[in-house]
């Protein structure tokens, strides 16, 4: 078995497996992707039916980068021949006062970048889609391109297609020692040795425990989250043709889906859960959380909610400020590093090819620079935490 290769992935979810299909479209059979578990496991945050995809962000940079996620996904879906992004369009409300997100930064970042999009009134959001119940005090941002994005799709195309393209992907396989020796770094998981040139990390709550091979470490908080699928009484409103995306900008801030997947819509808090570690974790609901979105969703949204088809658990790996990871690590620059900060699967692929440019080019066309290894706050030992975005 070819043990040599110049590129390896650590980590196959949504992140790594897009790092293989987009290095192996430029390095063919020299990519190597290592996964500890199995292929679309459920233990990390990158397996379900739907994420949210959006052009409105609270950053103009974030903005011009989901610009550049959308042109990725595209390029997948063109070459897989399916579709992994579906665009119902994206709506963004919140109280008119008080809110703990500003609707202001996206109208800002927006603008910026040129991106068009509505400011709605309560009265119009309820007159598009009835399915709202919002009081005279409510408003919101629409945006068109905003959508779907199925990690199920996007993961199993960016796979099915790195090995098309020669890359050889490991299940079961984890990683147990690296060392950097310089000109090449060895990588033992499972039961072989592997060599290569340049390392990709995108393992997400599991980072720490990669990084302590190179006497590194982030500090991360880890939560874990869920997401709730309803069988509402009125499905047939909430298909993807009828009902967008949506997010509320507060605090709580809560999140949901029109009926994809599954035969009714789905919602979830975000942030909502328990901070756990990657191993203590649990896969058990959360009723109080749980309760908390039924609540939001009966007062909003009154025809969402029905009996549970199923709550789904999942991880957040979070820095501080919230704000990707995507750098080599110091002192080390060929073993590159990728966090999503618990929003990042609308960038999935957008990060492999940013990761495949920067092991292969040395650089990348995108605007990186935010997301620095050492940035200040990624050096203090207690930061101070925001994770609202």
């Amino acid at each position: 078995m070819k043990t040599d290769f110049t590129h390896i992935v650590i980590g196959l979810g949504g992140l790594g497996s897009s790092a293989a299909y987009w290095l192996a479209r430029r390095a063919g059979n020299e990519v190597l992707g290592l996964e500890q578990f199995e292929l679309g496991h459920t233990r990390g945050s990158s397996e379900d039916h739907s994420r949210i995809i959006r052009l409105s962000y609270h950053t103009p940079n974030y903005v011009n980068l989901a610009k550049e996620a959308y042109a990725d996904w595209a390029m997948v879906e063109k070459e897989s021949g399916d579709k992994i992004v579906v665009k119902t369009g994206g709506l963004d409300f919140a109280p008119r006062e008080g809110a703990k997100i500003p609707l202001s930064d996206y109208v800002n970042s927006m603008t910026e970048a040129g991106v068009p999009f509505e400011h709605l009134d309560a009265a119009e959001i309820m007159r598009r889609w009835p399915q709202f119940r919002l009081a005279d005090d409510i408003h919101g941002l629409y945006q068109a391109e905003g959508g779907i994005a199925s990690p199920n799709r996007g993961n199993a195309a960016h796979r099915r297609l790195a090995r098309a393209y020669g890359a050889t992907l490991c299940n079961n396989a984890p990683v147990i020692n690296i060392r950097d020796r310089g000109n090449e770094i060895e990588v033992a998981a499972g039961d072989a040795i592997y060599r290569c040139q340049k390392l990709i990390i995108a393992v997400d709550a599991w980072s720490n425990h990669v990084l302590a091979h190179f006497g590194l470490r982030l500090p991360l908080t880890i939560t874990q989250e869920q997401v709730t699928y309803f069988a509402s009484p009125r499905a047939a409103d909430f298909l993807p043709d009828r009902f967008p995306v949506w997010i509320w900008m507060d605090d709580p801030c809560f999140y949901g889906f029109p009926a994809y997947g599954e035969p009714g819509p789905k919602g979830a808090q975000d942030v909502g859960g328990d901070e756990v570690t990657a191993d203590t974790r649990t896969f058990e609901p959360n009723p109080k959380t749980q309760q908390r979105l039924a609540d939001f969703l009966s007062k909003y949204i009154p025809g969402a909610v029905g009996p549970a088809l199923y709550t789904k658990t999942c991880l957040y790996t979070l820095p501080p400020d919230r704000d990707f990871v995507l750098d080599s690590l110091p002192g080390h620059p060929n073993v590159f590093i990728g966090l999503g900060a618990a929003h990042a699967y609308k960038f999935a692929s957008w990060f492999g090819r940013v990761f495949s440019e920067l092991a292969i080019d040395g650089q990348t066309s995108s605007n990186i620079t935010p997301f620095k290894f050492d940035r200040p706050i990624l050096k203090m030992e207690n930061p101070p935490k925001n994770f609202m975005c």
